[in-house]
Order: structure tokens, then C-alpha cells, then sequence
């Protein structure tokens, strides 16, 4: 199953993720930096199974991500 994986401590909070795509991502209150929903934490980096369809509409996203802390496996 494909993933999309982001390493969040290196985050900017830029919200271009969130402005993408809203039902996968959203800004924490707390720090800024956007928060991948749904995701397990693995050493700092969040990894969350998805489905074909969702994984290449996220290709995009990743694309647009200025510091490219989102990735696609």
C-alpha cells in the first residue's frame, strides 16, 4: 500500500499542503508547522497508508512543498 511520508520537524509552515489539500493535512496551533492527519509517528516522521487515488493526487502536493519534507513511497 502506498505511503506518503513527512518529515515534520523540518517543516515551515508555509500551508501550502493544507491550502492542497484539506482533508489530508491541517496547521497546528501550536507551532505552525502542518500536522499530516491520520498519521504514525516513527522518529520524528509521520507515515500514513493511503490508497492509489489519494497517493497521486499527494504527488502534487509534494511537488509544491517548498522545503520538500513531504514524500511519496
Amino acid at each position: 500500500m502506498p505511503k506518503i511520508i513527512q518529515y515534520r520537524d523540518k517543516c515551515i509552515g508555509c500551508g501550502i499542503c493544507f491550502e492542497m489539500q484539506p482533508e489530508l493535512w491541517r496547521m497546528s496551533r501550536k507551532d505552525g508547522k502542518a500536522v499530516l492527519l491520520r498519521a504514525e509517528e516513527k522518529k520524528h516522521t509521520f507515515v500514513l497508508q493511503v490508497s492509489n487515488q489519494v497517493f497521486e493526487e499527494t504527488k502534487t502536493v509534494s511537488e509544491a512543498c517548498p522545503v520538500r519534507i513531504i514524500k511519496m513511497s
